[in-house]
């Protein structure tokens, strides 16, 4: 039998057990194969619950630097490689705890005092999380950055602006790729709003219902850099919403991704040719060799679907469950790890890309021609005129519609034509039917015109600057 106190199971919960569990059920229930990254967290975590013991009187100083020190070797141990990870102590809180004990007998033992693994696990996950968000944070930015430097030399460049995915009116390239700065910014809300709400420290909560031990939870808190504390015992140790809210943050944000991907893959393609990319995020065929597929953006586009699957199986997960903890949420672990992975090598990749794509401003133009995007132009003129909006509207169908029949843009109509469509067109109507007259005149805040584009460059690069 093992000298190990947690080696075996039948031990390391109780005598109440007679025999020890299954292989097969060790390996099922066992979760240290993944949640072996919340290492750090729980060392730290450790370290601060066994400083407020020490302070509150419950374990003795020679216990808090004997468990110190311990937890400096295992740190040293993992880091390097050597730390034996073990199947049958099932998950990362029972191997550090074992090898603790090992280095240093009986304080390693009164670690566990006034906690469970339930409310440990809580709050590993939680100090986990908050070191993610802040990193993704740094991403988010750099791709809104991305946006930003070529959009700052596009603000002349005109193209189609889509409704429908037919042209609709003309818009400056760089309005078109501050739709996505302003949204992966509310991107950087949604994970700044729900950082405050992971930053709340569940940690004495015990199993479900407290503890006896006179513990000083605001203590942990400050130590750990918690903003505030979970309130409710039973709540602290079942609560998830904290992983849900993130699942949603990063399906809404690959949303947004694989919208710009999407749009990606269609300016690349030779029906649109806006782009082009650079080899280095393109792959070729096996058996067309003139082909140059846009498989990151693809890629890209796919792994929305698998971050928008862990959101709702995480929702799946909690759905069903009583109060308090239940062996379920082991299953919260592996849904976030990867969501957060997958939005981390997304949003660095796709920034990357951003930043080497290559514009084609003439096939731009030459397609903002061909779908008669000034027509509202002239029916705003018209109704400038005097005209009501319905009464333009009807009759620039008309010069629409005899465009149409000869084959020509509607800049291409003689002032006669369109003086005989209707008599309030005048000598200085054409110049509204212009591609970059059109885009000049939308000088509302919000619209395309170039001015209201670098002003609203500059002021997302001031947010940036402060954030």
């Amino acid at each position: 039998m093992s000298s190990d106190p947690l080696a075996n199971k039948a031990q390391a919960w109780s005598a109440l057990f007679s025999e020890p569990m299954s292989e097969l059920v060790k390996r099922y229930t066992a979760s240290v194969g993944f949640d072996q990254r919340l290492w750090r967290a729980d060392i730290e975590g450790s370290l601060a619950h066994a400083e407020m013991l020490a302070a509150q009187g419950i374990i003795g100083e020679q216990d808090l630097a004997d468990i110190r020190r311990g937890m400096a070797q295992i740190r040293q141990e993992i880091e390097s490689g050597r730390f034996e990870w073990k199947l049958e102590l099932e998950d990362v809180h029972l191997n550090i705890e074992a090898r603790l004990t090992a280095l240093v007998g009986d304080a390693g033992k009164r670690l566990h005092t006034g906690r469970s693994r339930n409310d440990q696990v809580a709050t590993d996950v939680r100090l986990w999380l908050r070191g993610e968000i802040d990193r993704l944070q740094p991403l988010l930015q750099s791709m809104q950055r991305a946006l930003l430097d070529l959009a700052e030399r596009h603000a002349e460049t005109v193209m189609p602006g889509f409704t429908h995915l037919q042209v609709a009116q003309p818009v400056s390239f760089a309005h078109h790729l501050l739709a996505y700065v302003e949204m992966f910014a509310r991107d950087g809300e949604r994970l700044a709003d729900v950082r405050r709400r992971v930053n709340r420290l569940p940690l004495g909560a015990a199993a479900l219902a407290g503890t006896s031990y006179a513990l000083d939870r605001w203590r942990v808190a400050r130590t750990l850099g918690f903003d505030g504390l979970c309130e409710n015992s039973l709540d602290a140790v079942s609560d998830r919403d904290f992983a849900l809210e993130f699942a949603a943050f990063a399906s809404i944000c690959m949303v947004h991704v694989s919208r710009l991907s999407e749009e990606i893959v269609l300016w690349m393609s030779q029906n649109f040719g806006f782009i082009d990319l650079a080899d280095r995020y393109c792959t070729g065929s096996s058996i067309m060799p003139q082909k140059r597929n846009p498989d990151v953006a693809e890629l890209a586009r796919g792994k929305t679907g698998r971050v928008v699957g862990h959101l709702m199986g995480l929702l799946m997960l909690m759905k069903g469950q009583p109060l308090a903890y239940n062996k379920d949420n082991q299953e919260d672990k592996e849904p976030l790890f990867d969501a957060v992975d997958t939005v981390a090598d997304t949003l660095r990749i796709m920034a990357e890309m951003v930043e080497g794509l290559q514009v084609k401003p003439d096939a731009m133009e030459r397609a903002a021609r061909r779908g008669y995007a000034t027509a509202t132009d002239l029916a705003d003129y018209l109704v400038k005129k005097g005209l009501p909006f319905r009464d333009a509207h009807e009759a620039v169908a008309h010069a629409v519609k005899l465009a149409l029949g000869r084959g020509v843009d509607l800049s291409e109509l003689s002032l006669a034509d369109l003086q005989a469509i209707h008599p309030l067109i005048g000598e200085d109507a054409p110049q509204v039917l212009t591609l970059r007259g059109s885009m000049n005149a939308r000088r509302v805040v919000g619209g395309t015109a170039p001015e209201q584009v670098l002003a609203r460059i500059a002021a997302h690069r001031a947010r940036l600057a402060n954030a």
